[in-house]
């Protein structure tokens, strides 16, 4: 079935950030800056675990999933962004609009499944060390990173076939600068209670499992470590689980307060500015705390570095 037979609208307008158009070049350097951080630096973290050996393991090959998923993330909403932004043409057609629905959902489904997975390797690495090569080996790996994709494009799916269904006939301007899958349900002229019902039951159990999976896996780990207490030891699983609780921490801190915590009262600006954080600098800031916390990442980078100047002296030569 046609999009066009699903709706009397063809295009809807995206409003965007509260810019003065003053301040709109600023802006596009800014965001087009942060945007190519994102991309090359989770794009290197995923070429330095594909070069070294020394990064081929679980912990590992679950970081390149999720440093793909945060470059496909910040893709699918920001170009777009800075397109408006630079040419000041806010319309974006119908299917255009429920694609990046699809996509934006997907990976960010991904993101919080990849999350939980890591946390379950790190509870098996510190608190059944002798057992974990048998417990994640390759194929249980593969598994759970294939089943997460699997179930991420199952929930954005969903969720896009109920929002196709939906007429739109009234006011088609949306105040943000994404297609926001709960402000077409305000706008929409068609009853809505199903497309409520799925993102209160399944869209929350795909929220409240994985996070529940997290925050038992740290619990596991810290009363693992406090049953015998040593500086040592604190330092070791700060060392290697520093850094994804960090990330989790930026994740689920910025998309709870949009989605749970924010008031009604809350200006849209407000929570433009809280969405621009889950979807532009949390997946920016990833590969900094990755490489910058973790010894692993430096001496991968530091390798590939040091192979490079041989490589380009010996050219030179």
């Amino acid at each position: 079935m046609l999009w066009e037979n699903q709706s009397s609208v063809s295009e809807f307008l995206l409003l965007g950030l509260s810019i003065r158009p003053e301040q709109r070049g600023l802006f596009f350097a800014l965001f087009l800056g942060m945007y190519l951080t994102t991309v090359l630096g989770n794009l290197l973290i995923i070429l330095l675990i594909r070069l070294d050996s020394r990064l081929h393991t679980p912990m590992y090959f679950f970081l390149s999933h999720l440093a793909f998923a945060d470059v496909c993330l910040s893709s699918v909403t920001v170009p777009k962004m800075l397109w408006n932004m630079h040419t000041n043409q806010k319309s974006i057609p119908y299917a255009g609009c429920v694609s990046q629905i699809y996509f934006f959902l997907l990976f960010a489904c991904l993101d919080n499944f990849l999350l939980a997975v890591m946390a379950y390797d790190r509870y098996v690495a510190i608190c059944q060390p002798l057992h974990y090569t048998t417990i994640m080996r390759q194929e249980l790996c593969v598994s759970l990173a294939a089943g997460s994709w699997l179930l991420s494009s199952l929930h954005s799916l969903l969720h896009t076939l109920l929002l196709a269904r939906l007429s739109f006939c009234g006011d088609n301007t949306i105040h943000h600068f994404v297609c926001d899958l709960t402000t077409l349900l305000n706008m929409s002229s068609s009853d809505v209670s199903l497309n409520e019902l799925f993102i209160l039951t399944e869209g929350g159990l795909l929220v409240i499992l994985p996070l529940s999976g997290i925050v038992g896996s740290y619990i596991r780990i810290w009363t693992t470590v406090l049953r015998e207490p040593s500086a040592k030891k604190f330092f070791k699983v700060l060392s290697t689980c520093g850094s994804h609780l960090l990330v989790v921490s930026l994740f689920y801190g910025t998309i709870g307060e949009v989605y749970f915590f924010s008031s009604s009262s809350m200006s849209n600006d407000k929570k433009m500015i809280a969405s621009v954080m889950y979807t532009v600098v949390t997946p920016m800031l990833n590969p900094f705390i990755y490489s910058l916390r973790n010894r692993d990442m430096k001496r991968a980078l530091e390798t590939l570095v040091n192979r490079a100047k041989f490589l380009m002296s010996k050219h030179e030569i």
